[in-house]
């Protein structure tokens, strides 16, 4: 396992109540109410919190990426993400897809920007061997 050298952020939260409860950060400015997916509660759910930071910590590594490769990122890049909760023999797992949008970036261009952000976001890191994880070019 590697170790961080330097802590560059922290993110804090503390959470009550599980999926039926409330999550709130250390600085305030994340403060939101949980339901479980597919009910009817108010809140979101750990998989759309899921889906929204990997996503936009993809885009982030994609950059890095399309810079590595001295191309440019599309200004209107986005990612859809989709983040699956499921058993597998009464088990709970978690599967990712990550619909890519690079509009103007050849195909052989664009998968090599997103297999680059794949070997260096942090969420990909984590999620590696232990996630099943696909990328469609959209």
């Amino acid at each position: 396992m590697t170790q961080i050298e330097n802590v560059l952020y922290t993110g804090k939260t503390h959470t009550t109540g599980g999926r039926n409860g409330a999550a709130r950060s250390s600085d305030g400015r994340l403060d939101i109410q949980l339901s479980p997916p597919g009910s009817a509660g108010a809140g979101t759910n750990p998989e759309q919190l899921l889906a929204a930071g990997w996503s936009a910590c993809f885009i982030g590594a994609m950059g890095k990426a399309a810079h590595a490769l001295n191309v440019g990122l599309p200004p209107d890049t986005s990612v859809d993400a989709e983040i699956d909760l499921g058993t597998t023999d009464g088990a709970y797992f978690i599967q990712a897809r990550l619909n890519v949008s690079l509009p103007g970036l050849p195909p052989e261009v664009a998968q090599a920007v997103v297999a680059g952000a794949h070997q260096t976001c942090p969420y990909s890191k984590a999620t590696r061997g232990n996630v099943d994880v696909s990328f469609t070019l959209v």
